[in-house]
């Protein structure tokens, strides 16, 4: 074999089943990167390092002896939000948590289509904020700028993916929890409709406002990844009706209306929108135009929805908080929310949860006149690592609405929203414009995206030190085995 150039995750899948590559070989090629990358970037909370490449063999005995899955073989990660068998699920926090003796669902179906998981990445704990660090792992970093936050709560999922670790990884939204890092690494992340990939063994998971999904390097790979986890459990509380979002890659959208809208619903911050990440929205709106459909500034009718979010993000921290094996160790942050989250678990949690329906009815109004909602991705670029790292648990909230103040009501609606790339600062640092839709609409938002990466490629652009001179997808050749 005289070696492969390594691609995206469909192109790692195609080149296995041809017999251009082994498992053995990206695996190995996954988890070299990992030793490589990890003292700058720290990415990996747990790496599955033997138990992979044990699992590389048994895929390349499948691969010859003729089995098909749609990622057999293929090299990913997870979030340390989701059981893995035979590890922890310690979701950011420190302590001695057990081994989970099953996978979660999404995980079941990665490794029914064939997925090698090589490890679980850094998330910020309990998933909380839109950075990722903390005492439990110290401090994940943005491979585009050692200096910046690759974002959260999937950080450690966006910076494996974004320095070409892996190909894609499995990571969660409870608030932006993927579209935040897929702006600031310059990703691909779909939040899909509550239910349209299992939170079991939790029926629903956060009160309902988090959901898993892709980060990818293309529209292709993240949709080719959602999906193989798509499905529901028959546990599960939230159970939509199956989408075809491999269909939706490459097909022409038709001419959209697309409703611009740069002001975030109201939140007990200050909020501003600073201008690189206005321009870089405006970019989008302007493509959009060029590519034929009609953009117009309008704003959803938000209202007062930040009342709902804060009584259900509250309780799904207590919940979380509660199963820790040493509550002394966690973040006083943690500690403050996690009291909240007693207080407001009655009746303000069940007025919350009331209220989605009546706040579908009046946001969802706009779908009666567009196709499509245009916004940023996040108010700001990349924070600086430590930015929020010695704040009080108020500055921290006011903090972290004034940055990411576009994606947290889509959690509230359960509906799919799509980051993409939108370009960077003048500084280098990756911005994200997002795409968001009424509930089934990730066929649409997937056929727009891909769409716009037919013209702006931006896959073609690596961080410094990860591309095609590092580990970049068509740059980097895994050794002959």
């Amino acid at each position: 074999m005289t070696g492969f150039i390594a691609g995206g995750l469909g192109d790692q899948a195609r080149a296995l089943a041809a017999g251009e590559v082994s498992s053995r070989e990206l695996v190995a090629r996954a988890l070299r990167r990992i030793k490589e990358t990890q003292p700058g970037l720290n990415a990996f909370r747990r790496v599955r390092a033997e138990a992979a490449a044990e699992e590389a063999e048994a895929a390349d005995l499948r691969l010859a002896a003729g089995e098909r899955l749609p990622l057999l073989g293929v090299p990913v990660a997870v979030k340390d939000d989701m059981d893995v068998a035979g590890e922890p699920t310690a979701f950011g926090c420190a302590g001695d948590f057990p081994p989970k003796t099953a996978d979660s669902e999404a995980v079941r179906r990665l490794r029914a289509a064939g997925a090698v998981i090589v490890g679980k990445t850094n998330t910020p704990e309990i998933g909380q904020f839109p950075f990722t660090e903390g005492l439990a792992f110290g401090v994940t970093r943005n491979p585009w700028s050692p200096g910046h936050t690759p974002g959260g709560s999937s950080g450690g999922a966006a910076a494996a993916v974004a320095a070409g670790v892996v190909a894609a990884a499995l990571g969660s939204d409870g608030a932006g929890s993927l579209r935040i890092p897929a702006a600031w690494t310059h990703l691909v992340g779909i939040k899909p409709q509550r239910g349209r990939v299992s939170t079991w063994p939790e029926p629903e998971a956060f009160q309902g406002i988090t959901c898993h999904g892709p980060l990818a390097r293309t529209v292709a790979d993240a949709a080719l990844l959602l999906h193989v986890v798509s499905g529901s459990h028959a546990g599960d509380l939230h159970r939509p009706e199956p989408v075809d979002v491999l269909a939706a890659v490459g097909r022409e959208p038709g001419r959209l209306r697309v409703a611009l809208s740069l002001r975030p619903a109201f939140a007990a911050a200050r909020q501003w929108l600073d201008p690189a990440a206005r321009a870089a929205t405006l970019r989008v709106a302007e493509r959009l135009e060029a590519l034929g459909h009609e953009v117009i500034e309008e704003e959803p009718r938000y209202g007062p929805i930040g009342l709902t979010f804060v009584p259900r993000s509250m309780a799904g921290i207590r919940e979380w908080a509660d199963q820790a094996p040493d509550p002394s160790l966690l973040d006083t942050r943690t500690k403050v929310n996690a009291r909240l989250g007693r207080l407001l678990g009655g009746r303000a949690l069940r007025a919350a949860r009331a209220a989605e329906p009546l706040l579908r009815h009046r946001i969802g109004e706009i779908f009666d006149r567009f196709d499509v909602v245009l916004t940023p991705s996040t108010a700001v670029p990349p924070l600086r690592t430590g930015a929020m790292a010695h704040l009080s648990t108020r500055d921290t909230d006011s903090a972290m609405i004034a940055a990411c103040p576009y994606s947290w009501p889509w959690n509230i609606l359960g509906w799919p929203g799509v980051s993409v790339p939108a370009g960077f600062t003048e500084e280098g640092l990756p911005l994200g414009a997002q795409l968001l839709g009424p509930g089934g609409g990730e066929p649409l938002l997937i056929s727009l995206a891909g769409q716009l990466e037919g013209e702006l490629r931006w896959y073609e652009r690596w961080p410094a030190g990860f591309g095609a001179a590092g580990v970049g997808a068509g740059g980097v050749r895994v050794p002959s085995g």
